[in-house]
């Protein structure tokens, strides 16, 4: 690669870095793996950065190499392992903003790998159907379900926390 092209790289992955890590951690729910996603979606585009940086929407085809390394994670059997050890409780109590955003996760947490891919694609990262379609390489059909049905799970799991 080009003394120009790394700084452009260089550029654009430190001005994406957190927006990448955010994206990351919803799908994952891990910082430790959200990082470890982000450092391969990275790898990866360093490698095909002369032909990615010529891309009308690099930040979509960014988020696509992201959601399918997470995707291809998740697959992986000795990514399946749950740890067995327990957070202590923290010493100071999260404001009510905190729990909110923790229980929203812990509902994420709670919905099917695509499902949850589809849902923070759409509402999260704010695409369109057919941006989100072409990230997790299906039809905008199978996104507006997908989508449907994870809010649908969302909305159960939301009425019985409240019971």
């Amino acid at each position: 690669m080009k003394r120009s092209d790394e700084t452009g790289y260089r550029d654009y992955v430190t001005a994406r870095m957190e927006v990448l890590r955010r994206t990351a951690y919803l799908l994952c729910r891990d910082w430790h793996l959200a990082d470890d996603l982000v450092s391969i979606t990275i790898g990866k585009l360093y490698r095909h950065w002369p032909r990615a940086r010529q891309m009308e929407f690099l930040d979509a085809y960014v988020r696509r190499i992201l959601v399918r390394t997470w995707l291809d994670e998740k697959g992986r059997a000795w990514r399946r392992e749950e740890p067995s050890e327990t957070v202590p409780e923290p010493a100071v109590l999260p404001s009510d903003d905190v729990v909110a955003r923790l229980g929203l996760l812990e509902l994420l947490d709670a919905l099917p790998p695509r499902r949850r891919a589809a849902v923070v694609l759409r509402y999260y990262c704010d695409l369109s159907i057919e941006e989100t379609a072409e990230i997790l390489d299906c039809s905008a059909g199978t996104v507006k379900s997908q989508t449907a049905r994870g809010l649908d799970t969302l909305r159960v799991l939301i009425a019985a926390s409240r019971n």
